[in-house]
């Protein structure tokens, strides 16, 4: 080391000058070169840090913490009154749609419904009344539902297409469980079909006419097509025909009948008195029309036996039962007739005189 009467300058330059020596290279020399880069770099950072910056660091002015922290408060302000309401939407539409299915179920009993049918209905009403509810308290929260409520909408087309007929039969199902233009256990008529309905269904019914098949119909075909039910009222009427030929004292004949409608124990006098009248003049018989009222339970019963009744007392009267008869004429043996002669000159005249084809 040089000293010098000034030497504090001269001592600065000759520290300034002299090289640091290098660390030793082995892993203590790697781990204090590390460490000394560490400082330096920390150095340089506080050394270009400003105040300003470490104050906004410590008191977390201008910070993406502080940011954060304002859009969380200023969206749970303005949520939670929205949630709120959500909620008390939803709580309040569930009680009212629990009250609105009981006053459906009950109007159904009330009208005497199928147990299956007050089962779906208060099922549909449940889900859809339910769906509705929790659609509106998306739209309270801020949560569009137009996409979603379109998106059903087209499902619903799509699905409606393609199960139209089942569609039908459903909607029939409904009207006749509703409507009751026939029970379980009624004889009707429609269309081709005869028989008792043994059991209706949602999409289907099930009869059963007298040969003991099943016939499994529609109920769209039911609902949309005239019927008959022949036991919807509890007193029906029986029409017999009787015919008998033509000469027969007629008052005997309807003298015969009444006696065999006496003899009846099953008719229904006092609910309307039985009518014997003559309906219709055929070919080869007169027909005469016997109407007697009987309950349903026992419209078979006379049906089956009334008729044979009939034919014992006119056999036993000695009124002749007609039969189809055919008369036949033999034709008389004549002369032949004769052709008028003519020959290939004869040409007949036209109304003014003059001769057809002459072209005069």
């Amino acid at each position: 080391m040089l000293i010098l009467d000034d030497n504090t300058p001269a001592l600065i330059a000759a520290a300034s000058a002299q090289t640091t020596p290098p660390p030793p290279n082995d892993e203590f020399g790697q781990t204090l070169q590390a460490t000394d880069s560490i400082s330096q770099a920390l150095k340089d950072s506080l050394k270009n840090m400003n105040l300003t910056d470490i104050k906004a660091v410590v008191t977390g002015e201008n910070t993406f913490i502080k940011d954060g922290l304002h859009e969380l408060t200023q969206l749970t302000v303005s949520f939670v009154p929205k949630l709120l309401v959500a909620i008390l939407i939803l709580w309040v539409g569930m009680k009212l749609v629990k009250m609105l299915k009981k006053l459906i179920v009950r109007a159904l009993d009330r009208r005497g419904a199928e147990p299956s049918l007050k089962t779906f209905l208060g099922s549909l009403v449940d889900v859809l009344l339910k769906a509705m509810i929790i659609i509106m308290a998306m739209d309270v929260i801020g949560i569009k539902a137009t996409s979603f409520i379109a998106l059903l909408g087209a499902m619903g087309l799509a699905i409606g297409m393609a199960l139209q007929g089942t569609l039908q039969n459903f909607a029939g199902g409904v009207i006749i469980l509703l409507m009751k233009p026939f029970k379980v256990d009624d004889y009707i008529e429609c269309g081709s079909y005869k028989g008792y309905i043994k059991e209706i269904r949602i999409f289907h019914t099930i009869m059963r006419p007298f040969n003991g098949r099943t016939i499994i119909i529609p109920n769209s075909e039911l609902a949309t097509k005239s019927l008959i039910n022949h036991t919807k009222e509890p007193q029906i009427r029986l029409d017999v025909l009787a015919s008998v030929a033509y000469g027969t004292d007629l008052k005997k004949a309807k003298a015969v009948l009444m006696d065999v409608v006496k003899a009846e124990p099953l008719i229904k006098w006092d609910f309307k008195p039985p009518v014997i009248a003559v309906s219709d003049l055929n070919n080869s018989s007169v027909d005469i029309s016997v109407w007697v009222w009987v309950t349903v339970e026992d419209y078979w019963e006379v049906w089956k036996h009334i008729r044979e009744d009939i034919y014992i007392a006119f056999n036993n009267a000695g009124i002749e039962i007609p039969f189809p008869q055919v008369t036949v004429h033999q034709a008389k043996e004549s002369d032949p007739f004769q052709m008028e002669h003519r020959t290939a000159g004869d040409r007949p005249d036209s109304v003014d005189g003059e001769r057809i084809g002459t072209g005069s």
